[in-house]
């Protein structure tokens, strides 16, 4: 029953959103909404949403707590995968500006560096949707 319920408020809250953003912007923000029920599902505790540093460099989708670990997650979403799988979309230029972002988060939070942790979500909104969530993706990539 809860399942259906929020499968309604989800798309009540899509179709207020595309009557203010574009379809493309609506979509990222369901995505979001979707990561972030998954992430609380799976225990973690997400403290911000779209956390833009003062500086403007990058954007945080989420972050959210893990024990003793802050995760910074990017969060893709597709509205199928006939081009591809979202996190595709993370390039070299998404990362640096996700790491330039989180070092402003983690010195305002007064966080160590060594305690973050990058991780990714892709969502495709199929129906129903399809959420994949990969823990320390970014380091795994780049070495941070």
């Amino acid at each position: 029953m809860l399942g259906w319920l929020l499968r309604l408020c989800d798309g009540a809250r899509h179709r207020a959103r595309l009557k203010r953003w574009t379809g493309e912007q609506a979509m990222g923000r369901r995505g979001e909404d979707l990561a972030h029920r998954y992430l609380e599902r799976e225990g973690l505790t997400v403290v911000a949403r779209n956390h833009r540093p003062s500086s403007g460099c990058g954007e945080i989708d989420l972050v959210a707590w893990e024990g003793d670990t802050l995760a910074i997650i990017e969060v893709k979403c597709r509205g199928d995968l006939e081009h591809g799988a979202p996190d595709r979309g993370v390039d070299r230029e998404k990362e640096r500006a996700l790491v330039s972002a989180a070092r402003h988060y983690a010195r305002q939070a007064g966080v160590p560096f060594e305690r973050i942790r990058f991780d990714l979500v892709s969502v495709v909104l199929s129906d129903p949707p399809s959420v994949v969530y990969r823990r320390d993706t970014i380091r795994a990539r780049t070495g941070i």
